[in-house]
């Protein structure tokens, strides 16, 4: 098929590529702007921006889809089809109707749980146990539209957001070049109207551990959040950040220092930390750190 792609982070790329590598006709790939980034703040491209380019397909970067122009210019394309995954923009109707056979989504997450932009660690931090893919043609809805393949995998008291997150993009490659391959066998399937919930957008202050919470929700909470925006305990006067971390035994006022391997008392249990980066540091074992930074045993961490 003659297509647009539409994504713009890491999970985007591997369903790119996965549809280049099957033979289709990537006319043009559509990414966020680039943005600053790092220490000299200098705009860097998108990863699918990037990939795209060094293929030698067409980026676009529009703010907006809104405006005639863009759409006009959408609609030129001539395309079969639009293929969106992670894009990060709203699609107007106009946008949707273009393709002469629509617009399919690549969501991860088996909906209608987790609509919305951040599907893959909510469902590690809610505690759930299993997560996959949807691929699901696109309406005016926000992730709302007919299902049309479905694919799960388990979540496992070590899956963690970041090999959580390759597993549904080789997952989504996959499942995408099946659906495009058999297209007109399959049949749309209206989503449950029931189990609906919404993965809001991440935000930096979710990073800090409440340790009056159970210990069961802070250890999802570092699976869920790492690497990003990142987990993190005061010590003092310094912010640690938690790489990794396991349910433990122990009581006490929430966030005391139990022992000496840093077991720290949470709202229900307590939470050992196994993995941490101090500031301009480099990750270590909770062992490696504590030989070069004290923290005794009744230390409160905020």
């Amino acid at each position: 098929m003659r297509l647009a792609f539409m994504g713009t982070p890491d999970f985007s790329v591997a369903i790119l590529s996965a549809l280049l590598d099957a033979g289709h006709d990537v006319a043009c790939v559509y990414a966020q702007p680039p943005r600053p980034a790092g220490r000299g703040h200098k705009e860097q491209l998108s990863p699918v921006h990037a990939f795209a380019a060094a293929r030698g397909i067409m980026v676009r970067t529009p703010k907006s889809l809104k405006s005639e122009a863009e759409q006009q210019a959408f609609a030129e394309l001539d395309l079969d089809m639009a293929v969106v995954a992670a894009y990060g923009l709203i699609l107007p109707q106009a946008v949707l109707d273009a393709p002469r056979r629509g617009c399919l989504n690549v969501h991860a997450s088996v909906l209608p749980r987790w609509r919305g932009a951040a599907p893959i660690q909510r469902a590690i931090l809610a505690g759930d146990a299993e997560t996959g893919v949807t691929i699901m043609q696109m309406d005016a809805g926000l992730d709302t539209g007919a299902m049309l393949l479905v694919d799960r995998l388990p979540i496992t008291s070590t899956t963690n957001a970041a090999s959580l997150h390759d597993q549904l993009a080789e997952m989504g490659a996959r499942l995408i070049v099946a659906a495009l391959a058999g297209y007109d066998g399959l049949a749309p399937v209206a989503q449950p109207q029931s189990g609906v919930t919404y993965a809001h957008k991440l935000s930096k202050d979710e990073g800090r551990l409440d340790w009056t919470r159970p210990a069961i929700e802070l250890e999802r909470q570092v699976r869920g959040l790492t690497p990003w925006p990142g987990v993190w305990c005061q010590v003092g006067e310094e912010r640690l950040k938690v790489l990794e971390a396991g349910v433990d035994t122990g009581q006490g006022a929430p966030g005391t220092v139990l022992d000496e391997g840093l077991c720290v008392a949470c709202g229900d249990g307590a939470l050992r930390l196994l993995r941490v980066q101090r500031a301009g540091k480099g990750p270590m074992n909770a062992a490696d750190l504590l030989r070069g930074f004290a923290i005794p045993v009744g230390t409160r961490l905020g």
